[in-house]
């Protein structure tokens, strides 16, 4: 696909839920190879509930996380870390990590990726 530019409001870009392996997160593509024909970078918008989380996981491509708003943990490697609004997570290729939601209102949090086609678990 060829890239397009695109202006648009977050919160008009369908929320898609992760299902079983993610209790309560919900995921918005907001510039994307498949939907964009970005080539290089994915920026999604998480959402997670309170009480919910993502599964304990690593892969082959890196993690650049901008706190929106609310307040949640990151586990890396095995420790948690307190997140909220304006702090930054980088997560390296590899390493085990997890986010959770630790308030009482839903936690956002931008999360740059590159494209499938250029990392090892497309």
């Amino acid at each position: 696909m060829e890239p397009r530019w695109k202006v648009a409001r977050y919160e008009d870009i369908e929320a898609v839920t992760f299902g079983d392996e993610a209790p309560g997160v919900t995921i918005r593509r907001m510039i994307d190879e498949e939907f964009d024909g970005a080539p290089f970078y994915n920026l999604r918008m998480l959402e997670i509930a309170p009480g919910g989380s993502t599964p304990d996981h690593a892969h082959a491509n890196e993690h650049e996380n901008f706190i929106f708003s609310g307040s949640g943990e990151v586990m890396i490697d095995g420790d948690w870390h307190p997140l909220s609004e304006g702090d930054v997570v980088f997560v390296p290729p590899g390493v085990r990590h997890q986010y959770r939601n630790a308030g009482n209102e839903p936690f956002r949090f931008l999360c740059g990726v590159p494209v499938p086609r250029l990392t090892a678990d497309a």
